[in-house]
């Protein structure tokens, strides 16, 4: 009986679970039919029973027929199945190879194998048949979307799965040529200008101005027809270029040589002459190009020329040149417009404020100084923003010097006087930094960033201002009070004229900033200093305020006695973890490194009272400490250069300084790629 209804013996369709209770469900209402005939008469019963009987043996044998071809269909379905996922693996083309425990391959497909020629592989580990390929699946191993790989001169989207020890591959070189194809001929957008061509065919003769701008001419054409890349002159110092994508990074391979070949061609005959050029690339509509090639070379401008600024909108700049010190301008044109710009700026104003940077220096507050002075001679309200809190000693005695001049301290006011004060028609003048978040008060800058102007003497960087009203970034000025100082000649001779003390800040702020007149000094920089000095700037209150406390005195030369060397004549200097400097000691600190012998730049790197580390660069202008700063996300000029960095240590941001030191062409070349 076991055996009767073991599954073995049972009907084909009651190993079908559904076929079964239906043949349950029959049998069952077949029985009651059978009952309740019987009960109402035998002869009914009898002649049920003989249909009952008839009709189950029909429907067995209909269900067992069912069942029957129903396994047959799945059996055939499963075999085809089967056979077509065999069959792919081996016609379909996508390489499939399979490991063993030990990575010996156990089977590739034909699709694979014809990347391995004749070689025999079923049985031999893949890094001794196809060592490259072998390399490239343990870097791929476990990512968990295919990887474009390059192996030999194609190229393959891979997909490794080490749990169940496998590699799938699909040539894609076709598509990989098409994808470079395309991303070599994108278009980028460039403009090429002549930094100081109006100063330096001032005093040339026609001859020699047409000799000028033809060699000029020639050479950009020749390094155009070099690179493929279309050029067409807008103006006698403007060009506009065109080229693919493909053009600019040999250009870039060739850090931009043509620069060095128009300077160098132009100093021997006694008219050096600078280029600077914007590019943008990376975007498919032209306007947002042009747009972006034209603030790329505002950026180069900005940072004082002789240089190049390459960029995609909402990515890093790469800068290359920089190697010169901005010249110096010999007309005074520009500071005459800056000051009628300003003077028109002021008027449209209700009031003005003005702020320097964090820990401001002299120049700093002698510029806010001047520019409240300005704005006094236009008959308008100015504020000094001012942190009395965090100043140098100089400022500190400066500050205590103004108790005689109760106008200029009664308009020194905080942060937060002033965002009380500030309205829609108020004037925001940043002097001596144009990045707002070294501000004194950002918050402040955030309220009127619409009505902005900025004054200073720092290459610009890439944090700006996004729609000041007017920029006046001059990089070869030896510090922003020589710019402001310049604009008294053009303001109101009848209002009151700077005072005393006025005078003697931004004197102190430019001797300073000069190191006594000894770096960064031109011409315009003697006069402005003239100017100042003819208004009553004191020389003895000068030495005054530049006087330093022995702690501060102590504290340098203790900076001093830590220098280590990297490289040759990178001269570093880490102060202690647990020890807060004034980064005004550390600047200095700095700058008396260079008065060493074999020291070309020095670099001191420090805590400050906010936390964070702060590193002081200076150079003899030999080394281009700006690009060095910028890497670590400062700034500055070529010959001096800063940055804060925040949740760092020393230790690390030593590690950090002495690795760029270490693999920095620009350190050691002037100019390279940042």
């Amino acid at each position: 009986m076991n055996d009767f209804f073991s599954r073995g013996s049972m009907p084909e369709f009651l190993r079908n679970q559904r076929l079964r209770g239906i043949a349950l469900f029959i049998f069952a209402l077949s029985a009651a039919g059978l009952i309740l005939a019987f009960m109402y008469s035998w002869v009914l019963g009898g002649i049920g029973l003989v249909a009952v009987i008839i009709c189950l043996i029909f429907t067995l044998n209909t269900m067992n027929k069912i069942s029957a071809d129903t396994n047959r269909y799945i059996a055939d379905l499963s075999f085809r199945i089967n056979r077509g996922e065999q069959q792919a693996l081996i016609d379909m083309p996508v390489g499939v190879m399979i490991f063993d425990e030990n990575d010996a391959i156990e089977w590739v497909n034909p699709y694979l194998q014809q990347y391995f020629g004749d070689t025999n592989v079923l049985s031999h580990r893949l890094s001794d048949v196809a060592p490259e390929l072998d390399q490239l699946i343990k870097d791929n191993a476990g990512q968990e979307h295919p990887t474009t790989v390059t192996w030999g001169d194609r190229q393959f989207s891979m997909l490794v799965q080490p749990d169940v020890q496998a590699v799938y591959m699909m040539e894609v070189t076709h598509f990989a040529q098409i994808q470079q194809r395309y991303d070599n001929e994108r278009v980028a957008i460039g403009q090429v200008f002549l930094d100081n061509y109006d100063e330096i065919t001032q005093s040339m003769t026609d001859q020699d101005i047409s000799n000028l701008r033809n060699y000029v001419t020639n050479a950009l054409s020749q390094w155009a027809q070099q690179y493929g890349v279309y050029l067409k002159r807008l103006d006698d110092d403007h060009f506009f270029v065109f080229l693919y994508a493909q053009s600019l990074k040999a250009i870039e391979e060739d850090k931009f040589s043509i620069l060095d070949t128009i300077r160098e061609s132009t100093s021997k005959q006694n008219y050096p002459l600078t280029l600077s050029v914007g590019i943008a690339y990376g975007d498919a509509n032209l306007t947002k190009l042009a747009n972006q090639a034209q603030s790329n070379l505002d950026l180069a401008l900005g940072r004082g020329g002789d240089q190049v600024v390459v960029r995609a909108q909402d990515e890093e700049a790469r800068f290359y040149g920089g190697k010169t010190n901005p010249m110096e301008k010999r007309t005074r044109v520009r500071a005459r417009m800056i000051s009628q710009a300003l003077q028109e700026l002021m008027s449209q104003s209700d009031q003005i404020f003005v702020q320097g940077h964090q820990q401001p220096d002299m120049d700093s507050i002698g510029a806010c100084m001047g520019i409240r002075r300005i704005a006094q001679m236009n008959g308008k309200t100015c504020y000094i923003v001012l942190d009395k809190h965090s100043v140098h000693s100089d400022v500190q005695r400066l500050l205590d010097s103004l108790a005689d001049y109760p106008e200029i301290s009664d308009a020194i006011i905080t942060a937060d006087e002033a965002l009380n004060r500030a309205t829609k028609q108020s004037l925001l003048v940043m002097v001596d930094h144009s990045k707002p978040s070294l501000s004194i008060s950002s918050d402040l800058y955030h309220r009127l960033e619409n009505r902005v102007m900025i004054i200073d003497h720092h290459r610009r960087g890439e944090e700006f201002p996004e729609n000041p009203m007017l920029v006046y970034i001059e990089p070869y000025a030896s510090s922003t009070c020589e710019l402001i100082a310049e604009m008294f000649e053009y303001q109101s001779q009848e209002s009151e004229p700077i005072n005393k003390i006025e005078a003697t800040a931004m004197l102190t702020g430019i001797f300073i900033d000069t190191k006594s007149f000894s770096l960064r000094t031109g011409s315009r920089t003697f006069d402005a200093a003239s100017y100042l000095r003819s208004a009553g700037a004191d020389s003895v209150q000068m030495q005054q305020l530049m006087k330093e406390n022995v702690d501060d005195f102590l504290q340098r030369n203790h900076l001093i006695e830590l220098v280590e060397f990297v490289n040759d004549g990178m001269a570093v200097v880490a102060g202690e973890e647990d020890q807060i400097y004034d980064s005004v000691t550390a600047a200095q600190a700095a700058d008396d490194l260079l008065n060493m012998s074999g020291v070309d730049a020095s670099f001191v790197i420090t805590k400050r009272d906010d936390g964070r580390i702060g590193v002081s660069a200076r150079s003899l202008g030999q080394v281009n400490v700006q690009i060095i700063m910028e890497k670590m996300g400062g700034g500055g000029h070529l010959s001096s250069g800063a940055t804060q960095i925040a949740d760092h240590t020393i230790a690390d941001v030593k590690q950090q300084l002495i690795d760029i030191l270490n693999g920095q062409d620009a350190a050691a070349e002037d100019g390279d790629e940042q």
